[in-house]
């Protein structure tokens, strides 16, 4: 991924980040596309202290970059090459082959849609994948694909995103300032939504449910945050609807937690997913949620419990959610204090980490037998 990374990205330098230097050596390995000009993992990496190295790569078929992986495994003593996607996938395969790593991969889903995402590179992947002495799976519908392209279930584990409860919470007292910041007065109705715009988000059916339903609400403002190659098409579809003063591409947002504190609604519109990081994150700062049933989404949040959760895909069905949530404040509120209690036990940040640790002990274990200062190499790539 180029720029500013998505979710994969926060969860593995958070992940490197959290992780017990006593045990583990962490290295974040990065390959970045020298045309990249929106980048900053950098400075996140080096904010959380986490030991970062970038290999740089003139286009995605430059060779160059293997024998610079080579060396870094060489350097930092890796053991294990932990990749993240398609590309890093296959280059953790073949430094499997050197015999110098054991590759483990974990599968974030496959949300491209060009053909030669779809019929080459995925396919290819999950085969891939199925050659793995370990692959995560992020929900049980990855899961149950990687099973359907060959993977033995044994290799197979469902891990789902965690969260740091401690560092995602509300304070009632950022609200505000927040809200302040978007230019959003005290009876503006903030319906929010976070994600790069790309098609499977389906950021235009939200609009459109949005759009039935300013007559009803006429303070309704929806805030879109995140940028992508969708970013031309949707503003198409917002002059389309007649939403220029309703609806408002954001762009890319480093703040997070400002957004959550401005916003009475958090929506996910989305035709897949993985397990979305833009869910955890509202449930974490109590934010009222709107979601569509895709991916992990109904593994994280229990529709009526925690928020509404619906089949994706039709503009109709998610004006009548957004329209419910928005007609019962108080309900919506006790929801979304109930996700809260979720996010600090099963899905806390902590659990995921220790799951994630047992893993690479077990991969250890097998490679040299028991011992101190396994090193791992956390491995992303543009693509």
């Amino acid at each position: 991924m180029r720029g500013t990374g998505g979710g994969p990205e926060k969860t593995i330098l958070l992940g490197a980040a959290r992780t017990d230097p006593a045990e583990f050596r962490i290295t974040v390995c990065y390959i970045r596309d020298r045309r990249d000009t929106a980048f900053h993992l950098d400075a996140r990496a080096r904010e959380l202290g986490v030991d970062y190295v970038e290999v740089h790569e003139r286009h995605s078929l430059d060779r160059r970059i293997w024998p610079q992986l080579q060396q870094i495994v060489h350097d930092r003593g890796i053991d294990i090459v932990h990749a993240h996607e398609y590309k890093t996938d296959l280059l953790a395969w073949l430094l499997g082959r050197t015999g110098a790593v054991t590759p483990l991969a974990t599968a974030h889903g496959w949300t491209g849609h060009s053909a030669r995402e779809r019929f080459g590179y995925y396919p290819v992947d999950k085969r891939l994948l199925a050659r793995f002495p370990r692959v995560i799976a992020v929900s049980e519908q990855i899961r149950g694909e990687l099973i359907a392209a060959g993977a033995s279930p044994a290799r197979v584990t469902t891990v789902l995103n965690g969260i740091d409860h401690v560092a995602f919470r509300r304070d009632p007292a950022r609200v505000p300032a927040a809200r302040q910041a978007l230019g959003l007065s005290e009876s503006d109705l903030a319906v929010g939504a976070v994600g790069r715009l790309e098609p499977q988000k389906r950021f235009d059916l939200l609009i459109e449910a949005c759009a039935g339903l300013v007559p009803k609400y006429p303070r309704l403002r929806l805030l879109i945050a995140g940028d992508g190659s969708q970013r031309e098409a949707l503003e198409a579809v917002v002059a389309r609807l007649g939403m220029g003063a309703a609806c408002r591409l954001l762009g890319h947002q480093a703040d997070i937690p400002a957004l959550h504190h401005a916003f009475d609604l958090l929506v996910q519109s989305s035709d897949y997913e993985g397990t979305p990081n833009a869910v955890l994150e509202a449930m974490a700062f109590e934010t009222p949620l709107v979601a569509t049933d895709v991916g992990g989404t109904r593994e994280l949040a229990t529709d009526g419990v925690h928020g509404f959760v619906l089949p994706p895909g039709n503009a109709g069905r998610l004006a009548e959610a957004i329209d419910r949530a928005l007609a019962a404040p108080e309900a919506m509120r006790r929801m979304a204090a109930a996700a809260r209690a979720r996010v600090e036990g099963e899905l806390s940040f902590a659990r995921r980490t220790e799951t994630l640790n047992r893993i690479y002990r077990e991969l250890a274990a097998l490679r040299r037998g028991e011992r101190t200062g396994r090193n791992v190499a956390n491995a992303a790539a543009a693509s």
